[in-house]
């Protein structure tokens, strides 16, 4: 099953009614412009990532395998049959499994979670069978990873539960909690294709390191936190800083891509909109809605945070946001207009701003096809009007 079937089915998404209604009752017909340009602007991105291979078949930094897991499962998200089955396509996954230990990692010296992460949506998105054994592997380096810091099988360290970096990050956070567990989520039905057993993560532990990050009072137990419903890096830390309350409480600032992951690792756990968790972080989501930055952040991570917001907001199966005066905002068409209209002559995107890397037009324009396929793919199923 190609990735993008098995990604449509995973988010309930049915993309063969379009075709069948007449214009008149087609719900999908304001979006066939931007989709045509959608189109083209991940053609010319995903040709620029094309040029941009080196020999050996990675992108970028060869001790960084995320860079060629990025570039391969834009390819291979395209709505575009050449570019998903391209040579250089197959070339960069042969590279990208050499890279594979023999405990499943896929990393070369460091960042093993974020690397494997990125990796193994890679090879859940090549659709190839003869990768079944590596995602396999690949899955189980995740699940490893979740942390219990006393091994005790509880959630008494405010670290349990979550996953980290790893190494000299000697703590869990959201950002690599909410990539394993999208990992995890995106190769599932290769781990329930078998008929030997599996491991699985701890979802209730993971569950409980998620909360932990979200100012919410009623279900997070760690001090110093807000009640706007918004999250922050990891307990205790947030790179937008503190805040100071009228009280003369301080309590850390939550902030726009994190807020959005908190989201969708609740969704992948299986959470619904019932939940005063998923309700909470919903409604900071709608008051704070922009695509001028980062909110809480400005331009730092900009392009990080326009892909994890299509992700969580179309997994979540929200259509609109409504912002504090009122507006009703189709981020779909919005995202991608904004999108579309910072691409380069040569098909690329870069952010001025180089926090975390985002000055490396590699690594921007990867973010943003992928951004533009997870639009593309997710129009609302259209309905007969009544």
């Amino acid at each position: 099953m190609s990735f993008i079937v098995q990604t449509l089915r995973i988010m309930g998404v049915s993309m063969l009614a379009t075709s069948l209604l007449p214009a008149a009752e087609n719900q999908h017909a304001p979006y066939l412009s931007i989709k045509l340009e959608m189109e083209h602007a991940i053609d010319k991105g995903n040709q620029f990532l094309k040029q941009a291979q080196d020999p050996k078949g990675f992108w970028k930094n060869e001790q960084m395998p995320a860079y060629t897991a990025l570039a391969l499962t834009a390819a291979r998200r395209s709505p575009n049959d050449a570019d998903a089955d391209a040579a250089y396509v197959k070339k960069g996954y042969e590279w990208l499994i050499s890279t594979q230990h023999k405990g499943g990692g896929i990393y070369v010296k460091g960042l093993a979670n974020y690397n494997t992460s990125t990796g193994l949506m890679a090879l859940a998105a090549s659709g190839d069978p003869a990768h079944k054994e590596a995602i396999l592997q690949a899955r189980k380096f995740l699940i490893n990873l979740q942390q219990d810091w006393d091994n005790k099988g509880e959630t008494d360290n405010v670290n349990d539960g979550g996953i980290g970096y790893g190494g000299t990050y000697p703590h869990s956070d959201m950002s690599n909690t909410y990539l394993s567990i999208e990992a995890l989520k995106l190769s599932e039905s290769f781990a329930k294709d078998t008929k030997t057993k599996q491991p699985e993560l701890d979802w209730e532990a993971a569950i409980k390191f998620v909360s932990r990050t979200q100012n919410l009072e009623a279900t997070n137990d760690q001090p110093g936190i807000g009640n706007d419903g918004s999250f922050v890096y990891f307990p205790g830390n947030s790179k937008a800083g503190t805040e100071k309350h009228a009280d003369g409480r301080e309590t850390l600032r939550g902030y726009g891509s994190m807020s959005y992951a908190g989201l969708l690792s609740f969704i992948y756990a299986d959470l619904d909109e019932t939940d005063i968790r998923v309700k909470a972080v919903t409604k900071w989501l709608n008051d704070n809605y922009t695509l001028e930055e980062n909110p809480g952040l400005g331009d730092q991570g900009r392009y990080y945070y326009y892909q994890v917001m299509a992700k969580a907001l179309n997994a979540a199966g929200i259509d609109t946001l409504t912002t504090k005066d009122g507006v009703k905002h189709d981020w779909r068409k919005e995202l991608a207009t904004r999108i579309l209209s910072n691409q380069k002559p040569d098909g690329s995107w870069l952010n001025e701003n180089s926090r975390w890397w985002e000055n490396e037009p590699e690594l921007v324009t990867a973010y943003a096809v992928l951004t533009l396929e997870q639009i593309y793919h997710s129009i609302p199923e259209a309905r007969k009007t009544k």
